[in-house]
């Protein structure tokens, strides 16, 4: 298990990576999390949270406040992007994931996968799928305090984070569909604490509930885990793909497959040599 091996800035780089990612239409920041191998670590700190407060405190605060500066900074020029080059940037995030699922993959720990997990693979897949063809605009919310809305919002705030926690599933996309992407991003920008605060609750509740069962499931069953994880990002793969490029946009869209691909594969060779030398010394 990871505990905070990285460096402070390191943390902050990848904090501010996966805040920036979850701005991308159908891009997860629990996808993001897994390329860059903290996933773990985000698990743990929150599934663990009380029984060493200030140090996961510590741990999460510093991913949380990048993020946040992440989504802050990067809204413009990320959105500006994938306006101007929507498909290359859709074919970059593509390669990250593909790279990241052989490494995910190893986590399974064991030589023979059973038919009964490879199903479990196949229905994480469809279940990502699927999150693509509910409605938009499922609920509506209207603004002001009042139990109601209070509760339903709290209510939304844990199908939030059941989001955010497992990857391959957007928590943008699953704001759009709960017809809470506008009024969100609206609230976020005029401080609407009567609509943030009940939400932020669903949030904190939905995350810690739902990382501590993930991280329970990963001990005890990781074959099935991870092969559905691995389900929730072939799923996603389908969510982000833009459609087959034009003639004009094939080479730009390899180039950058590519480009996700490889930096991928060599972070995560990195990450690998690094924890190998740490078990050397220990």
């Amino acid at each position: 298990m990871n505990k905070g091996k990285d460096p402070v800035f390191i943390r902050f780089i990848k904090g501010f990576i996966i805040g920036a990612s979850m701005l991308v239409p159908g891009a997860s920041g629990g996808t993001m999390a897994v390329i860059l191998g903290i996933y773990d670590e985000l698990i743990h700190a929150v599934s663990s949270l009380g029984r060493n407060l200030k140090f996961n405190v510590v741990i999460l605060g510093q991913y949380v406040a990048a993020g946040i500066l992440g989504i802050v900074l990067l809204s413009g020029p990320m959105l500006t992007a994938l306006n101007l080059w929507n498909k290359p940037m859709m074919f970059l995030f593509m390669g990250a994931i593909i790279a990241s699922i052989p490494p995910l993959y190893r986590r399974v720990r064991v030589s023979r996968i059973r038919p009964v997990n490879i199903a479990v693979c196949g229905i994480g897949a469809l279940l990502g799928v699927l999150t693509m063809l509910l409605p938009k605009d499922l609920f509506q919310f209207s603004e002001g305090f009042h139990l109601t809305n209070f509760l339903a919002l709290t209510m939304a705030g844990i199908i939030i984070a059941v989001a955010l926690v497992l990857p391959g599933i957007s928590a943008s996309y699953i704001l759009l569909m709960l017809g809470m992407y506008d009024i969100t991003l609206l609230a976020i920008r005029e401080w609407n604490l009567s609509y943030l605060l009940p939400v932020a609750l669903g949030l904190m509740a939905g995350t810690y509930l739902c990382a501590g069962i993930l991280e329970r499931e990963m001990k005890r069953h990781p074959q099935f885990t991870f092969m559905l994880i691995i389900g929730f990002m072939i799923g996603s793969l389908i969510e982000v793909f833009p459609g087959i490029p034009d003639r004009n946009e094939i080479i730009p869209c390899i180039a950058t497959f590519l480009l996700g691909f490889f930096v991928i594969l060599w972070v995560g060779s990195t990450g690998k040599k690094t924890g190998n030398k740490s078990k050397k010394r220990k």
